[in-house]
């Protein structure tokens, strides 16, 4: 059974009230969404009922993201990791963690592993990225990015046009191209949950700060390497045969990483933790309880 509460974080003189999620009994296992226009805790929901017949399993939304309201913040790299060890520190009650991160959540976790040695049990990481869709698709960052996150972040064209990028058709452009290996995995009821994500008051901030690049942890593929390095744990990396290929040849080279354990699954793109729950348990169990 999936137990539901909520908890508050201020930051920038803003109480924001986040979710989370918790359910089974065991050690520890905190998972970590995805950062995302359509990203929630309830993306690892599927993960979370199967894993809870082994572990006692927490499930968060990031600050920014998730269903609720959220405050007109410039989003930073310094204010996620803070509310990272804002709920590893006074959230979380129990044993060191093991953590499951998917996407842009996955550097977040290496980096706090990093700089707070002994905090973390062991990483698994789903389809772990580092860098942003626009940074991604253009090969780095660009000046212009920073130009296109001020005009979404502007009071009047800013919701225009973040409402313009977020509408059902590229929602569903979207989901085709790198999140679902199969597009018909988003139903009308899972289309009508990302709905309600895009449709918050104020979620254009963190969303225009994670497509610009304006939320990526590690400024290069060497130093998410060197976070990995760094973070001194044992990892797991898991990824789908489809990921994207400019996705995967980061996640290739993370994999070629002396200690890293990795899983190819034979389907699956950056959501396959979503789309391929059954999968992904059978890949993170053994690893979780060693």
């Amino acid at each position: 059974m999936i137990t539901t509460r909520e908890f508050s974080w201020s930051w920038e003189g803003h109480e924001i009230v986040l979710g989370l999620e918790e359910a089974g009994d065991g050690a520890l296992v905190v998972l970590l969404p995805a950062l995302s226009s359509i990203s929630t805790r309830g993306e690892m929901r599927p993960l979370m009922a199967r894993l809870a017949r082994d572990f006692r399993v927490v499930a968060v939304d990031w600050p920014g993201f998730g269903t609720r309201p959220r405050p007109p913040v410039h989003w930073t790299p310094a204010a996620l990791s803070t509310f990272l060890r804002h709920v590893f520190q006074s959230v979380i009650a129990g044993p060191t963690p093991r953590v499951v991160a998917a996407g842009h959540a996955a550097t977040y976790v290496l980096h706090h592993a990093a700089h707070h040695p002994g905090a973390l049990d062991r990483i698994a990481l789903i389809a772990p990225t580092w860098r942003g869709p626009l940074p991604t698709m253009a090969g780095g960052n660009r000046p212009f990015f920073a130009r296109i996150r001020r005009a979404v972040e502007a009071p009047w064209v800013g919701p225009l046009l973040y409402r313009l990028n977020v509408n059902d058709f590229v929602v569903r452009k979207m989901v085709a191209g790198h999140v679902y290996n199969d597009p018909e995995t988003l139903t009308a009821t899972q289309m009508a949950e990302k709905r309600e994500v895009v449709a918050a008051p104020g979620a254009r901030f963190a969303s225009a700060a994670f497509v610009t690049g304006g939320l990526d942890r590690a400024a290069s593929r060497e130093e998410f390497l060197a976070l990995a390095a760094r973070a001194a744990l044992p990892l797991l990396l898991v990824y789908g045969a489809e990921t994207p290929p400019r996705s995967r040849a980061e996640m290739e080279a993370l994999a070629a990483l002396p200690g890293v354990r990795t899983q190819r699954l034979p389907r699956g793109k950056l959501s396959v933790h979503e789309e391929c729950p059954d999968d992904v348990y059978a890949a993170v169990k053994p690893f979780l309880a060693p």
